[in-house]
C-alpha cells in the first residue's frame, strides 16, 4: 500500500459467510494474533452476531500453536481458547498442504477477488483508519454484486442469512496483548517491531502495554499514560512531541533538532504558524532561561491570570 507516502505491505484480514457470500474485510499494520482477533471481534460487529455450525480456518500461527500428525486436531493458543469460549465459535481446521487446499477456496478466492476489484491499483491513503474507511465503503458497496449462477444480491441473500446468526456477547472479546516493560533512557518503550514514547517523567520505569492491531496504549498502573497508531514499517520510532516538554523546558536549544518535533511537523501538529510564532518570540525575547518561566507561570497562576481564556472569552462576548 501507499500509506503515509511510503510502500509499505500490511496484511488484510477476511471472513466471509458461504451462504450469502457477505465478506468482511480488514486491513492491519500487523498479521500478529492480536490483528487475527480483533479482526473477528470487527467482523462479529459489522454482521451483527456470529456464525453458528463451524467456521472453516487455514491452519494460521495467530490461531494454531501446533499442528498434531495430518489430521485435523490443533493444539490453540491461549488467547484463541479463550475468543472461542467468548464468542462460542467452533473452529474446523483445513488440512495443511495441497490435501486441504479445496477446503478454503471460497475465503481464499474472496480475498483475491476484493484485491483485484479494490487494490488494483495501490490507494494512496493517509494512516491505517483511513485505508479502513475506504475497506468498509467497499465492503458495503459489494452486498449489490451478483456472484455467478445466482439469481439475487449478496445482500439479499444475507437479509435471509443475518437473522439465523447467534447473538454478540454482552461484552465483546478484548483482542489486546499485554506487555510488561521499563522505558529507556530516551522516555521509550518497545512494542514487536518499533519503539513509542512515553512521558519523560516514566524514563527508566516499569509500564504496561495494552497492545492492539492497529494501536496501543501504555500504562501506569490503571493510568493510561500514552496511546499510539501502531508502527506499519519495522524498526522505525514513533515519538509524541508532548512527552518531552517537561525536559525541553530544561534544555530548550534541544528542540529544534528533536525527532519529535519533526514527526510532529510530519504529522500537521506543528505547523508553520508554530514555527512563524516560535520564531517571533525567540526574536523578541530570546530563549527564556527555565526558572524564569517556572517563576512567571507561579505568578500568574497566584494572581489567577489565565490569559488564554480571558481573551477566549472576550472574543465570544463580542
Amino acid at each position: 500500500m501507499h500509506l503515509a507516502g511510503q510502500t509499505l505491505v500490511c496484511s488484510l484480514f477476511s471472513l466471509r459467510l458461504s451462504y450469502s457470500g457477505k465478506s468482511v474485510h480488514r486491513v492491519f499494520a500487523t498479521s500478529g494474533q492480536e490483528a487475527f482477533l480483533d479482526g473477528h471481534v470487527h467482523a462479529f460487529s459489522v454482521l451483527g452476531g456470529v456464525p453458528t455450525g463451524k467456521v472453516r480456518y487455514d491452519n494460521l500461527e495467530a490461531a494454531v500453536a501446533k499442528v498434531i500428525g495430518f489430521a485435523r486436531e490443533r493444539k490453540e493458543s491461549a488467547r484463541r481458547l479463550a475468543f472461542r469460549e467468548c464468542y462460542g465459535v467452533d473452529s474446523f481446521y483445513c488440512r495443511p498442504g495441497l490435501p486441504g487446499a479445496h477446503e478454503k477456496g471460497g475465503v481464499e478466492g474472496d480475498i483475491g477477488r476484493f484485491r483485484r476489484n479494490h487494490f488494483v491499483p495501490f490507494p494512496t491513503v493517509g494512516w491505517p483508519a483511513e485505508l479502513n474507511m475506504l475497506v468498509e465503503r467497499r465492503n458495503e458497496e459489494d452486498e449489490a454484486r451478483r456472484i455467478p449462477m445466482r439469481p439475487r444480491t449478496v445482500g439479499e441473500y444475507f437479509a435471509v442469512e443475518q437473522p439465523l446468526l447467534a447473538p454478540l456477547p454482552t461484552e465483546p472479546f478484548d483482542a489486546g496483548h499485554v506487555i510488561e516493560t521499563r522505558a529507556d533512557q530516551r522516555s521509550r518503550i518497545w512494542a514487536r517491531t518499533g519503539c513509542y514514547s512515553v512521558p519523560t517523567r516514566y524514563i527508566e520505569r516499569r509500564v504496561r502495554i495494552m497492545l492492539h492491531a492497529n494501536e496501543l496504549a501504555v500504562y501506569d498502573g490503571p493510568t493510561e499514560i500514552a496511546r499510539h497508531e501502531r508502527l506499519v514499517a519495522k524498526a522505525r520510532e514513533r515519538l509524541e512531541l508532548d512527552h518531552y516538554l517537561e525536559t525541553l523546558l530544561r534544555k530548550p536549544g534541544a528542540l529544534p533538532g528533536a525527532t519529535a518535533l519533526q514527526q510532529a511537523r510530519q504529522a500537521g501538529k506543528f505547523t508553520p504558524i508554530h514555527d512563524a510564532w516560535w520564531s517571533a518570540a525567540r526574536k523578541a525575547r530570546g530563549d527564556i532561561p527555565h526558572e524564569h518561566l517556572v517563576a512567571g507561570l507561579a505568578t500568574a497562576l497566584r494572581v489567577g491570570a489565565t490569559p488564554v481564556v480571558r481573551a477566549c472569552r472576550r472574543l465570544t462576548s463580542r
